[in-house]
């Protein structure tokens, strides 16, 4: 057992215990190291101008994956055995990179303050693209930039620079570290348990009290997990800590007690077993997004969405899911694909539908002991027509006013089966039993669709808020009934030459 962490900054070696172990990234490398190359603006992960890129070993230990990720919400306990490269790193021998070269020639810096998170982001997207020659495209440039934001430039210059060099041809992080030597210590540590501060008693008054540093342990079995987690119900579970690390910013939630799951291998499961998409509770959204493209592509769609790829590099779905938000982006999918989700504990496992999994708002069935192992869902048979919808004010990087699931099994025109979910309507995800009575057993035509849509406004009951009015809410979800049937139906749809 360790008591300590490992992890490489810039290609030096870090050893980290005690307080600093549950810094937050940003803090440790402004404060602590004075890289101040990383910028704090908005320290919730949405403006970027915090991102480095964190490299894992890959499977065979030869090799590190390189994403960006959002170091203003992630902890120091999520490093160890990994590769952090911030702007600093970047350049070699004081040259600009192609990439930061490319930022100057296109004039995509005015004030300067967010160009460090945009140039670590675009050398990501050069690793993803590194054995693709071409230019990015405006697309792929829009999309993996979309968790960067910059008020002064209006990006257009900042996507002429991202298109001014091929990325096959930057210079690799792998080539400009001893990359080797990285991953052989990493792989002489093995699969040995981490646990950093262990709790050490003081006497105050005649009580004994624990030290001030949180206690963090990072188990590498599910069984030491699950054996943990029944000594330990109250610890806080931690995986992607995209939502915990906002909290902890706004000081709501500091936990005295860590249990890091990334690290388990049965919990990074993910591929299909007999019609089943297995996601393990692990994995995170990026590595969904990859395996759904083809697999999934309406899922795929959604995913896009969902926060930025910095987030999507570190969240994850089962994260998604157990925090339980009536607006998550996830959950209508699952519900009307009827997923089922694995718990176990020491006590032995089970099965729980998604559907009945959810109480109340904030409210699970899930035992003090138990944690989610993963999440198993049918992927549609041919017959079934899906479709998925997020309604928020902006595309990127924005909370859910509405969210709404059409699963539709289809017998030729007819609607043999409907199953539809909303979210941001109520206390929970709410399925649309009525709605659904009105379109099954009938052509799916519009005006089905149209008494379908003003049928589900019963069932449902929004509240006004910043994102929208009650009554808002109440049209959105009638009106995505309509377009449902204009995405769905082969002769409304337009052609575009």
């Amino acid at each position: 057992m360790r008591d300590h962490l490992v992890f490489f900054i810039n290609g030096t070696r870090h050893e980290v215990r005690g307080q600093a172990a549950a810094l937050t990234l940003s803090d440790y490398l402004r404060d602590d190291l004075r890289l101040t190359g990383t910028k704090i603006v908005c320290a919730e992960g949405d403006c970027g101008a915090c991102s480095v890129l964190v490299g894992s070993p890959d499977e065979s230990h030869e090799r590190f994956d390189y994403q960006s990720i959002d170091a203003c919400i992630a902890f120091i306990y999520q490093m160890d055995r990994k590769h952090i490269v911030t702007a600093e790193g970047l350049q070699r021998d004081d040259q600009l990179t192609e990439v930061q070269s490319a930022m100057v020639d296109c004039h995509g810096s005015q004030c300067g303050f967010c160009t460090p998170g945009f140039v670590v982001t675009m050398h990501g997207l050069c690793e993803e693209q590194r054995n693709v020659t071409g230019q990015l495209t405006e697309d792929e440039l829009r999309l993996g930039l979309s968790g960067n934001l910059c008020r002064c430039t209006g990006y257009s210059q900042i996507i002429n620079a991202g298109q001014a060099f091929d990325p096959s041809t930057v210079e690799s992080i792998a080539d400009r570290y001893d990359t080797a030597s990285m991953l052989s210590e990493f792989k002489s540590l093995g699969a040995e348990i981490v646990h950093v501060n262990p709790p050490t008693s003081v006497e105050a008054n005649g009580h004994a009290i624990r030290q001030a540093p949180p206690e963090i342990y990072l188990p590498t079995t599910l069984e030491e997990l699950l054996t943990r987690r029944a000594d330990r119900p109250e610890a806080t579970l931690v995986s992607g800590a995209t939502d915990l690390g906002v909290q902890h910013n706004h000081g709501k939630i500091s936990p005295r007690d860590i249990l890091f799951t990334k690290s388990v291998a049965e919990l990074n499961q993910l591929e299909v077993i007999d019609g089943n998409l297995v996601i393990g509770a692990a994995v995170t959204w990026a590595e969904i997004e990859a395996f759904s493209r083809e697999e999934l592509p309406e899922y795929y769609d959604i995913i896009t969405r969902f926060g930025s790829p910095q987030i999507r590099h570190a969240g994850t779905l089962v994260g998604n899911l157990a925090n339980a938000s009536p607006i998550a982006d996830s959950i209508p999918f699952h519900y009307v694909a009827e997923s089922t989700l694995r718990l176990a504990s020491v006590r032995g496992e089970r099965e729980v539908p998604i559907q009945q999994f959810y109480l109340g708002y904030k409210q699970l069935d899930l035992q003090p002991d138990e944690v989610i192992v993963s999440v198993s869902t049918p992927l549609p048979k041919e017959t079934i027509r899906l479709k998925l919808y997020k309604i928020s004010k902006r595309r990127d990087m924005d909370i859910s006013t509405v969210t709404l699931a059409f699963w539709l099994e289809m017998d030729g025109d007819t609607v043999r089966e409907a199953c539809l979910a909303t979210g941001g309507v109520g206390p929970t995800v709410v399925r649309l039993p009525l709605a659904e009575e009105l379109i099954e057993g009938k052509p799916l035509d519009l005006e089905a669709m149209r008494s379908a849509g003003r049928k589900a406004r019963e069932e449902i009951s929004p509240i006004s808020d910043v994102r929208g009015s009650a009554d808002y809410r109440l049209q959105l979800v009638e009106n995505l009934f309509a377009k449902c049937y204009y995405d769905l139906s082969p002769s409304t749809r337009v052609e575009v030459a």
